[in-house]
């Protein structure tokens, strides 16, 4: 008899972690941050004879966005990410992770008031496109320090805590595991440097 009841109660346990599981993993869209990113660019190009006598700069400035969708893949939750301790909840989620990257040429905005170039040196479009990729390289760069992980596991936190309040729990922990880095360097031509 006693066995009986203590397998009932250790299955009613895992169901409650399923139950979790399930719960957690359906509303993974929801634990998603957009975040739009505006950039100004500042290009200078010079003409020289024999890289010594300066003949002319040329100078521009343009304007460009991108939007970042940061997120976490609550599929990757497993039964060893959650305990439950009668009230007690802790869970152990995955790092935040960039789920969607859009860097739109379109966006890329000359601003011609500020445009200095003159007929010796003027920028073409091979000009355009190079500072349009580092300015693409230095968002990527330094998007882990804009504040997008702490606001991404900010949301996930308060909406999950809100979800497992509605299941009956009273103490709630939530922890992540650490975001290292949210995009993988990239060389000058865009390329993953551990793809080539």
């Amino acid at each position: 008899m006693v066995f009986f009841v203590l397998l009932l109660f250790t299955s009613c346990k895992k169901d409650n972690r399923a139950l979790v599981i399930s719960k957690v993993q359906s509303v993974s869209k929801l634990a998603t941050t957009e975040t739009i990113i505006d950039k100004t660019v500042i290009g200078t190009k010079t003409k020289s004879v024999l890289g010594l006598i300066r003949l002319n700069q040329a100078n521009f400035v343009a304007y460009t966005e991108a939007t970042v969708k940061t997120g976490i893949d609550l599929q990757k939750l497993d039964e060893y990410d959650v305990r439950i301790n009668g009230k007690e909840i802790t869970l152990h989620l995955p790092a935040v992770e960039v789920l969607d990257f859009q860097y739109p040429f379109q966006k890329f905005m000359v601003d011609t008031v500020l445009l200095d170039d003159s007929w010796i040196n003027r920028f073409d479009i091979i000009d355009y496109e190079e500072f349009y990729r580092r300015a693409e390289l230095d968002i990527r760069e330094n998007l882990q320090y804009t504040g997008i992980v702490e606001a991404t596991q900010n949301k996930t936190r308060l909406m999950l805590t809100g979800l497992l309040k509605n299941l009956g729990y009273e103490a709630i922990f939530i922890d992540f595991d650490p975001t290292e880095q949210l995009f993988k360097p990239l060389n000058i031509i865009g390329v993953e440097e551990d793809e080539e």
